[in-house]
């Protein structure tokens, strides 16, 4: 069985809610493809609950909402339709930590889902002795000295045995040019085998991703069910995997991590099969 290659727009009218993945689908990592706001704007229209699913943890879901505006009707994204990553690791240190210092790695902002927890949130730059952190989450690839801020986390969790918190699973992410970069993931990958440990790690491919959205949307919809919702995503083994798994049918875009080049290899290859293949949400 292969997927059928067809535009979004026949797709998205057979679904009353769309989860969105936000890089290399909505967006990459300078700005918001041109033309997304307009869409997401009429799929609302059309009366089709919106969520954008990722695991981007560099912001609180508010401040990930205001990326999407329309040049005339303002946001078209309200901050709970906007299901991150860091949300899960935010309930995860509330529960099982409580109090007292998590350290970082990520920006200021990032640290939003340590406070959210109820927690002291500290960089891993300021990082002292008697901070003593329960704990230590990796949020975001910007906000710190890639040399001595990783070194030192990598040394402190070998000195202390603190247990490490992935908040963002994502390896690589979509640049211009059909570049990536390194994701926050792909460093917690690295400090993994450096420490021979195996970190809590939150995002997608976890169905727990897709539950958390789904929880919500039945919040306003309970008459709605799995069979109702289509995910969107740019890459196999995060987007299309987790989703397939929860059960939500799965569309495949070469927007972003996935090329048209590439696609029918990197199915057969990895097993991982979308329901649908389309260029992208905008054709």
């Amino acid at each position: 069985m292969f997927p059928s290659f067809t535009s979004f727009e026949e797709i998205a009218d057979n679904y009353r809610a769309i989860f969105f993945d936000a890089f290399g689908v909505l967006k990459n990592s300078e700005r918001v493809f041109e033309g997304v706001p307009q869409l997401m704007l009429a799929l609302q229209d059309a009366g089709k609950e919106i969520f954008v699913v990722t695991n981007d943890s560099s912001k609180s879901p508010s401040r990930l909402a205001q990326a999407y505006v329309h040049p005339d009707r303002g946001p078209v994204v309200k901050s709970d339709r906007v299901i991150s990553s860091g949300l899960l690791a935010r309930d995860f240190l509330a529960h099982k930590v409580r109090k007292g210092w998590v350290a970082y790695l990520g920006t200021e902002a990032s640290a939003y889902y340590i406070e959210a927890a109820g927690l002291s949130p500290v960089p891993v730059s300021e990082l002292r002795e008697e901070h003593a952190p329960k704990a230590l989450v990796l949020l975001d690839d910007e906000g710190f000295d890639w040399f001595a801020d990783i070194n030192k986390a990598v040394n402190w969790v070998r000195r202390y045995n603190t247990p490490v918190v992935i908040a963002n699973a994502d390896l690589e992410y979509p640049k211009k040019d059909a570049e990536v970069g390194i994701a926050i993931g792909g460093v917690g990958k690295l400090m993994e085998h450096l420490l021979r440990k195996t970190f809590i790690r939150f995002g997608k491919p976890d169905p727990m991703m897709f539950s958390f959205a789904f929880r919500q949307l039945m919040h306003e919809h309970p008459d709605y069910s799995l069979r109702d919702v289509l995910m969107v995503g740019d890459t196999l083994e995060t987007d299309i995997r987790g989703a397939n798994a929860f059960g939500v049918d799965t569309a495949l875009v070469l927007s972003g991590n996935t090329s048209a080049e590439q696609f029918e290899v990197a199915i057969r290859a990895s097993g991982i099969i979308p329901d649908f293949v389309c260029e992208s949400i905008l054709t």
